[in-house]
């Protein structure tokens, strides 16, 4: 099980998320205002292993048409999707690194512009 509290950094600031909520293989943090939430997950099926991460965080953004203030909501996530054998804890590693380092402010910008 993962530390208690989880930490991530945004924008320079780092945000404490305690863990709200644990239901078998999943785990669940939020900040004190539920705005920055982080989910950690794994599934059996098929004999794979699916184990997701993601970051969630919430905002009040302003429509562009109406001028109205509404929450909105931005999520990013990883999910490893692996047999049950045949890839050690080191081959899920060094392609995890890989995408992250990939996944730079360059090809995030990228994504963002909806490129492929």
């Amino acid at each position: 099980m993962f530390s208690d509290p989880q930490s991530v950094t945004i924008e320079a600031v780092a945000v404490s998320l305690p863990r709200i909520r644990t239901e078998g293989q999943s785990s669940f943090y939020a900040d004190e205002t539920e705005s920055v939430k982080l989910s950690i997950s794994h599934q059996k099926s098929n004999r794979r292993i699916r184990s997701m991460v993601r970051l969630d965080k919430r905002a009040i953004v302003v429509d562009p048409l109406t001028s109205e203030n509404d929450y909105e909501n931005l999520a990013v996530y990883m999910v490893i999707d692996r047999p049950e054998v045949g890839f050690s804890s080191e081959d899920v590693q060094s392609l995890v690194l890989a995408h992250q380092d990939w996944l730079d402010s360059t090809a995030a910008g990228k994504l963002y512009g909806q490129q492929s």
